[in-house]
């Protein structure tokens, strides 16, 4: 046996265990490939989230991450959807790109996870580059403080 070929097997069966391990994650995020794609490629998403009667409240625009197959926000304890979650309603219904646009169902819950909350903000800053430089402050000192909080919505 060649060196190279050696050396080409291990790298090899490398790709092939990312290659797995990528469509596992896609498969557990269970969302259809285009919904992926636009979530990959949107700088919005709409959320709605569960009133106590059981409906959903009016779409929000808002500002994601999506990561790991799922939509992260970073907002205040005071907005609509933290307040729903922290009294147990926890259903959601996100649109990507536009009210109408791709949809899906999810689950949203409260995190504390400084990895993702930087993850967000570098991505916010690339993202909404005009938005960010106004907003910065608020979210870096927020999540220090707790003025904001870190919500994960998984779909279901």
């Amino acid at each position: 046996m060649m060196r190279s070929e050696l050396v080409s097997r291990p790298v090899a069966r490398l790709l092939a265990s990312v290659l797995v391990l990528a469509c596992a994650a896609a498969a557990l995020a269970g969302l259809p490939p285009e919904l992926d794609k636009a979530l990959r490629e949107s700088k919005f998403v709409y959320i709605q989230s569960e009133r106590k009667s059981g409906s959903l409240g009016t779409p929000s625009e808002i500002w994601f991450l999506f990561e790991n197959g799922s939509v992260y926000v970073g907002t205040r304890p005071s907005s609509f959807r933290v307040r729903r979650i922290k009294a147990g309603r926890r259903k959601a219904h996100i649109a990507v790109g536009k009210v109408d646009g791709p949809a899906f169902d999810a689950t949203g819950e409260i995190v504390k996870d400084p990895t993702i909350e930087q993850h967000l903000m570098e991505a916010y800053a690339k993202k909404y580059e005009d938005g960010w430089r106004r907003f910065e402050t608020s979210f870096r000192d927020g999540f220090k403080t707790g003025d904001r909080v870190l919500v994960r919505y998984k779909p279901n």
